[in-house]
């Protein structure tokens, strides 16, 4: 399960985040101040960083620094600050992506989908073969298989299909559905994507009438079930 350390002085908004996290498949641990960031930096590793820039003691643009100097894990800087240049020196000193406060939560999501597929692509080989109950997905051959079953899917389901099973846990918004698999902004095209999940789903139920693999998570998206 993805992991990810939220970097945040202001409790309510922690706690906030922490559960919008872990409803979407995420882990998180939580540190309240920079000095507590790099204590847990150093004894244990992370898949992001979220980190609120506006810290007690040690600065988040600090915090920032020390992490770069000895790891490459992806940061998306927090802040209230709107104002150009605050983002730019940001990015420079090493930040992946950055979030004005406040932010919608969708769009929180949405950030931390992007950042971890830009360094996943960049920093993971690529699985030929993904697994999910009895089902199995094989990207070299472009099968997909229910107990040794075949199942005829076309290009869009194939790889809806992958998406979700590259991370059963995570919930993926319509969003990222969208932009990963047609390579295109989303412009509210659901229908596209509902159409697609309601075919992937007769398929299995052809084979396993009573099992369940896509679970529709009301208002953000799809996943693994």
């Amino acid at each position: 399960m993805t992991h990810i350390l939220i970097v945040e002085d202001d409790t309510l908004i922690s706690d906030m985040i922490k559960k919008l996290l872990f409803q979407n498949g995420y882990n998180t641990t939580t540190a309240y101040s920079g000095t507590e960031a790099i204590l847990l930096l150093k004894q244990q590793s992370f898949d992001l960083i979220l980190l609120d820039l506006m810290l007690p003691g040690m600065s988040g643009e600090v915090v920032l620094e020390q992490i770069k100097e000895s790891s490459d894990t992806p940061v998306i800087g927090v802040s209230s600050k709107t104002d150009t240049d605050s983002k730019v020196n940001l990015i420079r000193r090493g930040a992946d992506d950055y979030l004005t406060k406040p932010f919608d939560n969708k769009e929180l999501l949405v950030r931390i989908e992007a950042v971890l597929r830009r360094y996943q692509k960049g920093n993971t080989a690529p699985q030929e073969i993904l697994h999910f109950k009895d089902l199995t997905l094989n990207s070299t051959t472009l099968e997909v298989k229910i107990e040794n079953e075949q199942i005829s899917l076309t290009r869009y389901e194939f790889l809806i299909l992958k998406l979700l099973m590259t991370n059963p846990s995570r919930v993926f918004t319509k969003n990222i559905i969208y932009e990963s698999v047609w390579n295109e902004n989303f412009e509210g095209e659901e229908n596209a994507i509902n159409v697609h999940i309601g075919n992937l789903r007769k398929k299995f139920s052809k084979v396993i009438p009573d099992e369940t693999y896509i679970q529709t998570v009301w208002g953000l998206g799809f996943k693994m079930q």
